[in-house]
């Protein structure tokens, strides 16, 4: 089961109105001037509100410091996962656990301004079920790091089916109805922005300038963005399998007419230049096509094969802040969300 409220049937006035959800990853340099932003942010929220930590399998002192910042302050909670599963799963786990009417999901790294946490919450107010932030500067980032996620950005834009925004993160709000729905869907492989957008719901954007990250190194070096691309593209689109099948089709065609070609020539007793190149050149790449074209079958068979295993998202070694009668699993199951919300 993934992590339930101890009282299911407590009422709404009980139950905060605003969840903010940090995924923590060897965080600990930045976690000092984190937790003061975090404590002015909900000290000027206009209702209850919480902020649940998910510390993903840090290997410093991040959970040492963030278990004494509950100690001191109720509203800060802590999931300590059993290993480090991923950034996306964090999320799913610090959501899975947010009691909030609003949740607000950001990253630790301050490069998301806890400030602009009032615009999402304006946004919301005036109806829209999911508001996402919307970079319009990133600064101290290299123009590698910039170009390569702006590739990124028009990668998934056109090879998804699911409207996706560009220069948008995992920082946003979502409404209590729309974390429902991402409570339903039990994919394993996940891709966060992906899947809310696929929900379809009132959604707008509220654009922020995105400074540098406050300390501490990026967790989102080149080959995870290009992992993450994969991930979203396989998780939401068709495409390659129909890339796959038509270059196939186009190889199998000009394979066709070399053979046409070679054997009216050996009819016609053409002076053709005989020799073992042109043939390991032409069987080469005919190769190289079809390695390519199995591995991006094999992307899809690998995700039906970890989706039928059906194993928990995640797996929480201890939980601080929280009244739980239970440890959570990970394990989604149709409809639970409703009933924990009855």
């Amino acid at each position: 089961m993934p992590v339930t409220q101890k009282n299911v049937q407590r009422g709404a006035a009980d139950r905060p109105t605003y969840s903010l959800v940090l995924p923590i990853f060897n965080e600990e340099a930045v976690l000092p001037i984190l937790s003061k932003r975090i404590t002015e942010l909900l000290d000027n929220l206009d209702g209850p509100c919480e902020a649940i930590f998910v510390d993903d399998g840090s290997s410093d002192t991040s959970v040492i410091y963030l278990r004494e910042l509950v100690r001191q302050d109720k509203r800060f909670k802590l999931i300590e996962l059993s290993r480090n599963f991923g950034h996306q799963i964090a999320i799913t786990a610090g959501m899975d656990a947010a009691a909030g009417d609003a949740v607000i999901v950001m990253d630790a790294d301050l490069q998301d301004p806890p400030e602009v946490v009032f615009d999402l919450i304006a946004k919301w107010k005036e109806g829209f079920e999911i508001v996402y932030a919307k970079r319009i500067r990133r600064e101290g980032e290299t123009w590698f790091k910039k170009a390569s996620a702006n590739l990124f950005c028009r990668l998934l834009d056109r090879m998804t089916s699911v409207d996706i925004p560009r220069d948008v993160g995992d920082f946003r709000l979502v409404g209590r109805k729309a974390l429902t729905t991402f409570q339903r869907m039990p994919e394993r492989d996940r891709f966060v922005r992906g899947m809310f957008g696929w929900m379809g719901f009132q959604q707008t954007e509220v654009p922020f300038e995105r400074p540098a990250r406050a300390a501490g190194e990026t967790k989102y070096p080149f080959w995870k963005m290009i992992r993450l691309a994969v991930h979203g593209i396989v998780s939401f689109s068709e495409k390659p399998l129909r890339a796959a099948l038509w270059v196939g089709l186009g190889i199998s065609l000009l394979a066709a007419f070399f053979g046409i070609y070679a054997l009216f020539a050996w009819l016609l007793k053409a002076d053709v230049v005989e020799g073992w190149t042109s043939t390991m050149v032409v069987v080469s790449f005919l190769f190289g096509i079809n390695i390519f074209m199995t591995g991006i079958i094999g992307l899809y068979v690998g995700g039906i094969h970890a989706e039928v295993k059906r194993r928990p998202l995640y797996v929480v070694d201890r939980l601080n802040g929280f009244e739980r009668e239970d440890v959570a699993t990970g394990e989604r199951r149709s409809g639970e969300a409703d009933r924990r919300l009855a």
